[in-house]
């Protein structure tokens, strides 16, 4: 099972639930600590479509729910910035414990924030990304501009924030109010990746900016231009997720590639929607479907990757037959289709309406080649491995997978 529903108890002994993501093999180089934002959960989309761009780069994810809120116990009421980092401590130790120190925070908004003030006080975490992160932790106050007084004047205050009603005492707004981020930056010794969108309009861009002119090196900017403060947008929060995944390689160890640990040659999976993750050797892929019938349009069709696949071989075939021999063939181009097509002149065709498959294939070739070379090249197309065994009979044997 990739999605693993997993608890862990924080320093006030309340049971936080959390999710274990794993990459489509199982084996995670790293794990990420994920920090959702302010008064969310871990099952937001933003949340969800990064954890999958971190699996295809091979890391484990674990997302979970700040004290009381989602699934975790506790009382928000009486929670803190403070709290939240606690949290994240408390995640990173059950990791440490029962799978790996985590080498890797991503934090949003405000737990972009808590990931800062968390990394600063772990030696096993190596990077650090945020996304539409506040500069100061207390710039979350402006979220509760309309009831400052209140929360002022009477200690506490009931919030509506993205729809849910929030008790938020004064305690939370003086524990934001006491802490520097730049202080924490100055001694963070960690790489650091920034994003954020110039039309977020939650937290100001110019927020990045002071971020990043506060860090040491290593660290990076990257404009998520067009997106919103939540990436609600699955394609926003998937190009971040795949972008923080091949940045934080760089400062990970990640041991040399094995081979896929099961016994067969390729491993697909699907959690929701038509989204499909695929670990094909030591390479990962994506497939998907178009919007037009219901897809995210992420990776190509299955009839796409299955096209690919016979023009992959084509060419690889042609390149390997002219370099034995020796013929001029300095570029092999493949243009490929795909469509069923009746079967009007099948005489052995049990059903005159039934349709076949239908390829068609167009090879352009670069070099010096006589026609009659050209006319042998043709010839050898037919003979590539996929293409015989399209034109062959197969068998597809399928059966349930036995959990260990």
């Amino acid at each position: 099972m990739r999605t693993k529903k997993v608890e862990f108890v924080n320093s006030n002994g309340y049971k936080l639930s959390a999710r274990l993501e794993l990459p489509v093999d199982q084996h995670p180089h790293n794990f990420v600590l994920f920090a959702h934002v302010f008064t969310g959960n871990k099952n937001l989309t933003a949340v969800r479509y990064i954890s999958r761009g971190l699996n295809m780069n091979g890391f484990g994810v674990l997302r979970f729910d700040f004290t009381g809120l989602g699934d975790s116990e506790g009382d928000f009421a009486d929670t803190t910035f403070t709290s939240n980092v606690d949290d994240l401590l408390a995640a990173a130790k059950f990791l440490e414990d029962n799978y790996k120190a985590p080498t890797v925070m991503v934090g949003h908004s405000l737990g972009g924030a808590a990931a800062i003030f968390a990394a600063n006080q772990l030696e096993s975490i190596k990077a650090v990304a945020t996304i539409g992160t506040p500069s100061e932790p207390e710039h979350v106050s402006h979220l509760l501009r309309d009831n400052i007084e209140d929360i002022e004047a009477n200690g506490v205050a009931k919030v509506c924030i993205g729809g849910n009603e929030f008790t938020i005492k004064k305690e939370f707004l003086d524990d934001l109010r006491s802490k520097n981020m730049f202080s924490v930056l100055r001694h963070l010794r960690k790489a650091l990746l920034v994003l954020h969108s110039p039309q977020d309009m939650v937290v100001e861009i110019d927020n990045a900016a002071r971020i990043y002119h506060a860090a040491h090196h290593p660290k990076s900017y990257v404009t998520l231009d067009g997106a919103d403060h939540m990436l609600s947008n699955k394609k926003d929060a998937r190009y971040a997720g795949d972008l923080i995944g091949s940045w934080a390689t760089r400062y990970v160890e990640v041991p040399e590639e094995e081979q896929l640990r099961t016994d067969h040659q390729v491993v697909v999976r699907l959690d929701d929607g038509f989204t499909t993750e695929i670990r094909a050797g030591q390479h990962d892929l994506i497939a998907d479907e178009p919007e037009s019938v219901g897809g995210d349009n992420l990776g190509p069709s299955p009839y796409e990757l299955l096209s690919a696949s016979l023009g992959a071989c084509t060419a690889m075939t042609i390149q390997m037959y002219a370099r034995r021999k020796k013929w001029d063939v300095q570029e092999v181009e493949v243009h490929l289709s795909h469509n069923k097509t009746y079967m009007d002149d099948c005489a052995e065709c049990d059903k005159p309406t039934s349709k076949i498959d239908h390829f068609t294939r167009t090879i352009r070739l670069e070099g010096d080649l006589t026609d009659e070379q050209k006319e042998r090249i043709l010839v050898i197309a037919n003979k590539c491995p996929v293409h015989r065994t399209l034109m062959e009979e197969s068998v597809v044997e399928t059966k349930l997978f036995k959990e260990v």
